[in-house]
């Protein structure tokens, strides 16, 4: 079997695979109904991309880096990721669908896939950064995602998880919410860390702060 054909297949496997566990995740409606007005306020978004552009320097990303962004919604983020890591690749990928839709209307120099971070993952390639923004809350099985990145990741490789609101604030927004999201919480910092130990990470640097919640963690 060529290259070609093996990455196809392989392709073929992690779409599958995400289709049959993704049934039972209630998760996946609820994004799917809010996909078509997630960005309806043009504001929130703005401000979403200025203060990414004032995290660049802390965050790490550069020129050259192959990205692999999970719960990319519906792209809000996506384009200035390809512009930061422009030559580099991005992957992005989400388990909604309906949010793919959405982001794939950008017409982004990215490649679009429908994942599954806490079922079976097939590895096509290897990542020097995994990127996780306003998603890590909403993998239903938060150790089994974390082992599953480690995998994606290049030696060396980080994981940054990233919110712009602390835990605190983020886990009470959420508690606010209906189902199936209002247990979607960020652990605090000793189940994080071991967390990531048991999937072969480590932390490299932890803030939890208000209005900022930034975990960075090392292959």
């Amino acid at each position: 079997m060529s290259n070609t054909e093996f990455a196809n297949v392989t392709q073929e496997k992690n779409r599958v695979q995400a289709n049959g566990s993704l049934a039972a995740d209630p998760r996946v409606a609820f994004f799917n109904h809010q996909a078509g007005h997630w960005d309806d306020d043009e504001r929130e978004v703005a401000q979403t991309l200025a203060s990414l552009e004032a995290l660049r320097d802390r965050l790490g990303l550069g020129p050259g880096q192959d990205v692999l962004e999970l719960g990319c919604g519906t792209g809000r983020i996506t384009g200035w990721l390809a512009k930061t890591v422009c030559p580099g690749c991005v992957v992005a990928a989400d388990f909604s669908p309906g949010m793919l839709e959405q982001a794939k209307k950008r017409k982004l120099p990215v490649e679009f896939r429908l994942m599954d971070i806490c079922g079976e993952v097939f590895p096509l390639e290897r990542f020097d950064t995994v990127f996780c923004f306003h998603s890590f809350p909403h993998f239903r099985d938060q150790p089994r995602a974390l082992q599953n990145m480690s995998g994606l990741l290049k030696p060396g490789g980080r994981l940054i998880v990233l919110h712009l609101a602390g835990s605190v604030e983020l886990n009470d927004f959420h508690g606010h919410l209906s189902h199936p999201i209002c247990h979607d919480h960020v652990p605090p910092k000793n189940i994080c860390t071991e967390m990531l130990a048991a999937a072969g990470l480590r932390i490299e640097s932890f803030t939890d702060e208000p209005g900022l919640f930034l975990l960075v963690g090392i292959a």
